[in-house]
């Protein structure tokens, strides 16, 4: 039996640990584990026991058994306490970023000791750097190593497996998927900003800027193929509605990450399997002038790789653990429809969205929810560094309905 077998059978101290604790939206998904699941066996985990300790308090406010919480004290950076810290839980679930700078070792000390992990990651280049160092010894030890288990990208990668679920249904099979943002209302806290920064620092390096640029920078070697779509910072028009659509800045996270689960799923949704993301921004004149709007606004938000625009930035904008209050997450919210086609011609739309703020709340609750399916669900028995969708699948959409979240095919029109 190996070390990751037995820790599925329950023979580890913990059924998770909650790293990152201390951050902003650590404590969020803390507060939603000891709201929902006042019973599970479960630590926080950080680098300052002070901190972890006024964390723990917090929650027992919440929950009076949340003051007998362990608390795990654990340098990220520090590969032999990570290795120690993840050899005591069945899963590992990390909100402390940027997570290329912070989370190399506790990803890699997963993959060694066979323990589940899921993260809040948008950043493509790690992500590469992650399948190329751990996938394969991922695979050995059986530990699913599932990055990007919040808005970056969970709406993306469950919503088109509902497609695909949805058309294999009706004895079809999915060619293309559109996901466009209807509406969105939220707010950045200063961990999402701090990743945003250290990201554009790394696009001086040449082969950073190959791997952002690459449409399936996230694929297996030989599983490149399809049409070789290009993201574009264009307004254009949908061709089914008619309305202005402008880039969505999340896209070029999302797009290689749903790629990705084609790929690992022996290429579902084919090997010509075509997908972009855009904002529906309206019809008319000021769809066409807010689309333009926006699209000026991708192409100048790349001045932040320039080191004065990116000094200039960190002092202007919310520090990590900072980010919206409470009003502002319960206040936000999110509307994205799919289309998809079929090999045949033949047409389904879904539903993804949420009443909380998308990046905070709803993020909080996605990221949760992740870590409870792979820690109690029945789940394939397949390790690697894998997506939401080629891991979890319907099991995590069944989740995330429960809790009030949209997750729904609503037509299929011809």
């Amino acid at each position: 039996m190996t070390d990751s077998d037995r820790g599925r059978t329950g023979a580890r101290e913990f059924d998770l640990i909650l790293f990152g604790a201390t951050g902003f939206t650590g404590r969020l998904v803390a507060e939603y584990l000891v709201k929902k699941r006042p019973s599970l066996r479960w630590a926080l985990a950080g680098r300052s026991f002070g901190r972890l300790e006024r964390v723990r308090n917090e929650l027992a406010t919440l929950e009076p058994s949340a003051k007998e919480l362990p608390l795990l004290v654990g340098n990220s950076m520090d590969r032999a306490a990570m290795d120690r810290l993840v050899r005591r839980t069945r899963v590992l679930c990390t909100t402390a970023g940027p997570y290329a700078r912070y989370g190399s070792a506790l990803l890699g000390a997963c993959a060694e000791q066979g323990t589940d992990y899921c993260d809040l990651t948008g950043e493509t280049h790690w992500v590469r750097e992650m399948i190329d160092t751990h996938h394969a010894r991922a695979v050995e030890t059986g530990a699913r190593i599932v990055p990007s288990c919040g808005f970056d990208s969970i709406p993306s990668d469950l919503g088109v497996l509902m497609l695909h679920e949805a058309l294999v249904a009706r004895g079809g099979r999915l060619a293309e998927a559109h996901y466009r943002v209807l509406r969105m209302k939220g707010s950045a806290s200063g961990g999402t900003i701090a990743s945003a920064l250290h990201a554009a620092e790394r696009m001086g390096d040449p082969s950073v800027r190959r791997v952002l640029a690459d449409p399936y920078a996230l694929n297996p070697e030989g599983a490149r193929s399809g049409p070789g779509p290009e993201d574009s910072f264009r307004p254009r028009k949908d061709p089914e509605t008619g309305r202005w659509l402008a880039p969505f800045f999340m896209a070029t996270v999302n797009t290689r990450v749903v790629r990705r689960s084609n790929a690992l799923l022996d290429q579902a949704y084919g090997h010509e399997f075509r997908y972009d993301e855009t904002v529906d921004v309206g019809a008319g004149f000021t769809g066409l002038a807010r689309a333009a709007m926006t699209s000026a606004g991708m192409v100048m938000s790349g001045a932040v790789a320039f080191a004065p625009v990116r000094m200039l930035a960190a002092r202007l904008l919310p520090a990590p653990g900072e980010g919206p209050s409470r009003e502002e997450r319960e206040g936000g919210w999110f509307d994205i429809e799919l289309l998809g086609v079929g090999t045949a011609g033949e047409r389904v739309r879904a539903r993804v969205g949420a009443k909380q703020d998308p990046g905070y709340g709803a993020t909080s609750w996605m990221l949760g929810e992740s870590a409870l399916c792979l820690a109690q669900d029945e789940l394939p028995r397949r390790g690697g560094l894998l997506t939401p969708a080629s891991c979890m699948g319907m099991k995590l959409v069944e989740r995330l309905r429960a809790i009030g979240m949209t997750f729904q095919v609503e037509s299929a029109p011809q």
